[in-house]
């Protein structure tokens, strides 16, 4: 099994310091090795999965270099290679292109901020969403938003990204997470149903306002995200189109 480098807990209150989502780079011994793929015994390389794209980058070893150009996780966690391939129980160093991680990982922030900020505001549950570094999406049903709601939803949004709140990311047992959802009134939210019932530790990604106190959005997530909403820039929705009778799409820029 594959060491996960991104998924252990962290306190987004020390910002980049020992989250390992900022992990650009890694050593690791292959364990398998075929045509075009390994699978490492560790990896800072990010998977696809959750609406999220893997990561990119290179593996370099001794007397080789290889393009990686895609990463999955059915299974093994498979490196996709471009280049040569390094023999299984080779030594090699990863470094991953931290340009578009870092994209994903504002992006991705920004989608837990607006889904948690449609929710509150308007009881709108997010079934659907897709990432990109350059603009992404996301599906709400129901959802029916006028030109002054969109508005509405994009200066809340903003103003949560300005107020540089720090962004949790930490396991909880998941019958305490399901109380607190329904205390909360953010279980249909979470579409925690979607987690097999045999998985019982989670990790979670909360943002958090400690001014208040409370919290913006709490969801199981797997995927990479800021330290702080302060780093994400400015979000700007771009497009709006119906999908069906009671569901709504709508695509968003970040702003540096």
């Amino acid at each position: 099994m594959t060491d996960l480098l991104w998924m252990p807990a962290s306190d987004g209150r020390q910002g980049a310091a020992g989250n390992p989502n900022y992990v650009r780079s890694m050593d690791a011994v292959v364990q398998k090795a075929l045509e075009d793929w390994v699978v490492l015994d560790r990896t800072a390389f990010y998977a696809e999965g959750g609406g999220q794209p893997s990561d990119v980058g290179k593996l370099t070893w001794d007397g080789g270099e290889a393009r990686v150009k895609h990463v999955s996780k059915k299974g093994a966690v498979k490196h996709e290679l471009e280049g040569d391939v390094p023999p299984q129980g080779a030594r090699v160093h990863g470094e991953i292109d931290w340009a578009l991680r870092h994209q994903h990982m504002r992006m991705h922030t920004a989608q837990h901020i607006v889904s948690g900020v449609m929710w509150r505001s308007r009881q709108g549950r997010t079934v659907g969403n897709q990432l990109h570094a350059d603009r992404s999406r996301i599906d709400f049903e129901p959802a029916k938003l006028s030109p002054e709601g969109l508005r509405d939803l994009e200066a809340e949004v903003n103003r949560i990204l300005a107020a540089d709140l720090p962004v949790r990311v930490y396991e909880e047992d998941r019958a305490v997470l399901e109380a607190r959802l329904k205390a909360d009134r953010m279980s249909e939210r979470n579409l925690l149903g979607l987690v097999p019932q045999s998985v019982r530790r989670l990790r979670i990604v909360e943002v958090y306002d400690p001014s208040e106190p409370r919290t913006i959005d709490v969801c199981p997530c797997a995927g990479t995200h800021v330290a702080r909403t302060g780093e994400i820039g400015l979000m700007e929705i771009v497009a709006r189109e119906g999908k069906g009778s009671n569901r709504e799409r709508i695509e968003y820029v970040l702003k540096a």
